[in-house]
């Protein structure tokens, strides 16, 4: 079964599977703070739960707990290694934090899935002049893929090449159908 569980701060609403809902409902500590109904969006765009708690000294102390990272260490901890110390989403939804959407990743791989900053929308892809090229990260260094007539045929031979160089492990950029040149929509069909 499947939970949509409302955010405090957002009309967004996180995906949980039963086993990760029945626990967030029933550990102790978890029922004691409320942590189900005090989730909140992040400014990252992932699900966190923050309590400020008064310290018997004076002061006060924040507590943050990320649910997608309470989730892999509750649950997918066996596939935690030295390298894979990381945990991100498989299909880039921060709020999916159904098991089989969460997975422990390297710093590379992570890199790797963060948001483009270029200005053309696609990772790997620079406008030059009235052309746009396609370049890709190798060994801390970026490599030259070529040069194209628009946007989302220079993204489409980057993700040729971060899937033959990264399989799985590499960005893809998600193009849309009505953006795609007229010739590689034919092919497609």
């Amino acid at each position: 079964m499947l939970y949509k569980v409302k955010l405090k701060n957002a009309d967004d609403t996180v995906l949980l599977d039963d086993k990760v809902y029945e626990y967030l409902t029933t550990d102790p500590y978890l029922v004691k703070v409320d942590f189900i109904n005090n989730l909140r969006r992040h400014s990252s765009g992932c699900a966190v739960f923050q309590k400020t708690w008064k310290k018997a000294g004076g002061g006060y102390k924040t507590e943050t707990i990320y649910l997608h990272k309470l989730i892999a260490e509750k649950f997918l901890y066996r596939q935690r290694s030295k390298t894979k110390n990381l945990v991100g989403a498989k299909n880039g939804d921060k709020l999916d934090c159904r098991l089989e959407n969460i997975a422990w990743r390297s710093r590379s791989v992570a890199s790797r899935q963060r948001k483009t900053s270029s200005k053309t929308g696609y990772t790997g892809v620079y406008k030059e002049n009235n052309r746009f090229r396609a370049v890709i990260s190798i060994n801390r260094k970026s490599v030259h893929i070529g040069m194209f007539a628009t946007a989302e045929e220079a993204a489409l031979a980057y993700n040729k090449r971060s899937k033959e160089l990264y399989g799985d492990d590499g960005k893809i950029n998600v193009i849309k159908k009505a953006d795609m040149p007229k010739k590689t929509r034919a092919r497609k069909k």
